[in-house]
């Protein structure tokens, strides 16, 4: 891939996202300009949205765990609450995804996928090892936990301005 097919697909997730955050419906949205050029089939496209939760979620952890190094389950949860309201969208459709996969294929990297996710909680949160398997479980309590205590922000549609709207006409 060279630099400028690596950027322009970045550029697309990030609309993709953008997208899927207004959106909250749960489905990929395939349907944004440059989907289909940059990303193989809807199982490409929602992988890319895992690793991008991911290591957003990674990087609260290391946040919250500078802040607030001794309650490590709390910096745990909070770091769950702060990527699912930074990327409430991409949550939503990991999640349907998770639930209903398209085929076998997705469903296996969903399940491998969250079960990572939850190893990296426990582990951050104290809980286990990444060696050790018997984490697992222990991470998808912290996520039940967050899940069941996370407020969603209101969706706030954004609402066009004046000089946004005396562009549109001109343009017209």
């Amino acid at each position: 891939m060279t630099w400028n097919s690596y950027h322009t697909r970045g550029e697309i997730l990030s609309t993709v996202i953008k997208t899927a955050d207004q959106r909250q419906d749960g489905r990929l949205p395939m349907d944004v300009e440059g989907v289909t050029a940059k990303f193989d089939d809807e199982f490409d496209l929602l992988t890319t949205l895992q690793l991008k939760w991911h290591t957003r979620l990674a990087g609260n952890l290391e946040r919250q765990l500078s802040e607030q190094p001794m309650d490590l389950r709390a910096a745990a949860i909070a770091a769950w609450h702060a990527t699912a309201a930074e990327m409430p969208g991409v949550r939503i459709i990991l999640d349907r995804y998770l639930e209903h996969p398209l085929d076998a294929r997705m469903a296996t990297a969903m399940r491998k996928s969250t079960a990572k996710e939850h190893l990296l909680l426990a582990v951050m949160a104290g809980m286990g090892s990444y060696a050790d398997e018997l984490a697992i479980p222990a991470g998808r309590r912290i996520a039940e936990e967050a899940r069941a205590s996370y407020v969603p922000a209101p969706v706030v549609l954004e609402r066009p301005t004046l000089l946004s709207r005396l562009r549109s006409a001109l343009a017209a």
